[in-house]
């Protein structure tokens, strides 16, 4: 009896869970109409952050979630719709997520849901000018048609721009996965922001597209090495070379800077990495150092010292933008020339490895075999080989990725 009223519960629960991925839309507005006007709409990429990793919402048939930003201003609006919702009395007292108070909790922030006011204050889009110096304005070319992007830098002191910011973070929670708040109160924080600029008559406005966050880490004696954090572009804005305009002119504004050292990365995602590693090879592939001829007699001082005077790029970047202009240099046609580069390549993969085999002969000087057998457990050296091999194949499918831009890039 227990078991049958078990699972008549939990078909009765089954149709009320539902995927949060699927059922919240995301819409940047800068007008009344543009509500109801769902080819605007895009999905989060991630909601584990929000709903626990499932990414489920229990207690609604026919969920809708929808998070509308004004798109200058970003000021949020929720809306949720649903055709039916789970009755306690029947879930054993399991109460329907409160999916706007979860959603508030996480973003510390909570939109309004007051369509008629959201849409008053649609109104004054038009009198939002961008927060701090505008570093650079551009026109790219998206789907046939001309845009005008412009790209600025604020910190915690530019007048009424951490506002703003706390509500340009709500964004990252849902399209970066792992993403979390800063210190807004850390002066060391620079902030860079891309912003759509559109003119319509006597009407400006300047729609948010992305933004990154970078963090000014001491470095002794007197210098400093930028760190960047985290950086977005919205989904609406991807796929047209933003990213890459936005890293640049990131780049641009510390290479000017005589106090910094190098610019690194904090996890970069594997998107990041491919922007990072076609800018700075775009950069190096002219410098003296990575010419031709030297690129065939290997990885040297002078390219990692030229890479990090010129561009502020580390050693450890610099040896990735080597392989993938020698690769570029490579006659893989030519069995020892393409041999050569992979031997090269492996040989800076096979390092760990190598530590390893050093670690281990020094235990075995100073450890009983049967300590040494509980200590380390050292990799065959056929399943090393075999990893080398599918950690340079993974490798090089990544630098070819880099050289077809390179390419799209001269043509």
């Amino acid at each position: 009896m227990a078991v049958t009223k078990r699972k008549l519960t939990e078909d009765y629960l089954d149709p009320y869970v539902c995927n949060a991925n699927e059922v919240i839309n995301f819409k940047f507005v800068t007008s009344a109409e543009d509500i109801d006007d769902d080819s605007k709409n895009f999905k989060p990429e991630y909601t584990h952050q929000f709903f626990g990793d499932s990414e489920n919402i229990f207690g609604y048939i026919g969920l809708r979630v929808k998070m509308i930003y004004s798109a200058c201003q970003l000021s949020p609006l929720f809306l949720m719709t649903y055709r039916e919702k789970a009755k306690p009395s029947k879930t054993g007292g399991v109460e329907p997520d409160n999916v706007y108070k979860i959603i508030c909790n996480k973003l510390e922030l909570e939109p309004s849901r007051d369509v008629d006011a959201f849409k008053e204050s649609l109104n004054k889009e038009s009198t939002f000018q961008p927060y701090g110096e505008m570093l650079s304005c551009f026109c790219i070319e998206n789907g046939g048609k001309k845009e005008t992007y412009g790209i600025y830098r604020a910190n915690c002191n530019t007048p009424g721009f951490l506002e703003y910011h706390q509500r340009m973070q709500t964004l990252i929670l849902w399209f970066i996965d792992a993403a979390s708040y800063i210190d807004e109160s850390d002066e060391r924080w620079d902030y860079f922001v891309l912003h759509q600029h559109i003119t319509d008559g006597d009407t400006k406005l300047f729609p948010f597209a992305g933004y990154a966050t970078v963090y000014r880490y001491y470095a002794y004696p007197l210098n400093i090495r930028p760190r960047i954090s985290q950086m977005l572009v919205l989904p609406p804005y991807q796929k047209c070379g933003l990213g890459t305009k936005l890293l640049e002119n990131i780049c641009d504004w510390y290479v000017k800077d005589p106090e910094v050292l190098d610019v690194t990365v904090e996890d970069p995602s594997e998107e990041f990495v491919r922007i990072r590693d076609f800018i700075d090879c775009k950069r190096c592939e002219p410098l003296p150092s990575f010419s031709k001829e030297n690129l065939f007699k290997g990885f040297s001082a002078d390219m990692a010292e030229e890479a990090k005077e010129k561009f502020k790029i580390n050693k450890k970047q610099a040896r990735r933008v080597y392989e993938i202009l020698r690769l570029k240099n490579t006659n893989i046609e030519n069995p020892d020339e393409y041999r050569a580069y992979r031997l090269d390549v492996k040989n800076r993969l096979n390092i760990p490895f190598q530590r390893e085999k050093l670690d281990l002969e020094k235990l075995q000087k100073n450890l009983t075999p049967d300590e040494l057998k509980a200590a380390a457990n050292p990799i065959p050296r056929e399943q090393r080989i075999e990893q080398l091999d599918h950690m340079y194949t993974e490798l090089e499918e990544k630098y070819r990725y880099v050289l077809d831009r390179l390419k799209e890039e001269c043509e």
